[in-house]
């Protein structure tokens, strides 16, 4: 999206909470369920674990947490706990965030930094593909979504902050950290 056309934090604060996410809600619990399941098939509760983005209502973290798992959760707008950005973690978690990074090269670089080596990132978003008719693509017309990825994009990001191969399994994008 042009930067000209971003919604100020004020507005994107205001557009998060019409978002009326709860935490206990099984249907909010199910969207999150790619990013839970795949923190739990490779990770076990011992290890430390970033909600990054994470919203008003930290699904992630609430489900995670009830698994018995440790982890944090962080949002600029929300739990805004910039101590959690100099710390290294197994995994990361970032669900429906990604699209709104103003500045992804940056936002990259900082998660890749947060991650151990070997520890991986997962980003749920819709990824655009050329079968998708991009004037009536729904997706992009929500105000704060800024930056639009495509599998291309993905191996992009993989390639130069330091990830291995890229897993895609519709939404869900895996990356995991090499050793550099």
């Amino acid at each position: 999206m042009d930067p000209a056309l971003w919604p100020d934090r004020q507005a994107e604060q205001s557009r998060y909470l019409e978002h009326l996410n709860d935490v206990e809600d099984k249907r909010f619990q199910h969207f999150v369920s790619p990013i839970t399941q795949a923190v739990q098939q490779f990770f076990k509760s011992h290890h430390q674990g970033l909600d990054f983005g994470a919203g008003h209502a930290p699904v992630i973290t609430h489900v995670l947490n009830q698994s018995g798992f440790t982890i944090a959760a962080y949002d600029p707008l929300f739990f805004n706990y910039d101590e959690l950005l100099k710390q290294q973690y197994d995994y990361i978690c970032s669900c429906e965030v990604i699209e709104h990074f103003h500045q992804p090269a940056n936002s990259f670089a900082l998660l890749r930094d947060c991650l151990k080596p070997g520890g991986r990132l997962f980003c749920m978003t819709e990824i655009y593909h050329e079968a998708i008719d991009f004037h009536r693509w729904n997706y992009k017309n929500d105000p704060t979504h800024v930056f639009m990825y495509h599998r291309n994009t993905v191996s992009y990001i993989a390639d130069n902050y330091h990830f291995n191969k890229p897993y895609i399994d519709g939404r869900l994008i895996v990356l995991e950290a090499n050793s550099r």
